[in-house]
């Protein structure tokens, strides 16, 4: 049985301005070292997937019936690949804990000026 579904789309140019005029900051508060270290590797195209992960963790707190409210921890929703390439949600702390028993679905795709990503939640 769907428990929720999300969406979410965001301009990359966001995401690289939030990133230059906040530094390690936005990065510290929003993504994970795994999520940094992964997106770092594509180095001019970074940006592309901050974005993807980003809209990852939108699309999972409309899923979650939250939005980006104060219930709702960025850090503790990360987005991870498979050997595959498949990404993955993978949740910690608090999000694990309320949302942790459920089978998460996502979809990610970006180009060089937008990022999507579609999340389920099953039971």
């Amino acid at each position: 049985m769907i428990i929720g579904i999300g969406t979410d789309i965001i301009e990359v140019a966001r995401i690289k301005k939030l990133l230059v005029e906040y530094g390690a900051h936005s990065l510290n508060k929003i993504w994970t070292d795994t999520e940094i270290d992964y997106c770092e590797s594509f180095g001019k195209r970074k940006y592309e997937h901050y974005a993807a992960r980003f809209a990852a963790k939108e699309a999972f707190s409309k899923a979650i019936g939250t939005g980006l409210s104060n219930s709702f921890a960025f850090k503790d929703v990360a987005v991870q690949n498979l050997a595959s390439g498949n990404p993955i949600i993978v949740l910690n702390n608090i999000m694990k804990e309320r949302w942790g028993n459920y089978t998460t679905h996502l979809s990610i795709a970006h180009t060089e000026a937008n990022a999507i990503a579609y999340v389920v939640i099953e039971e």
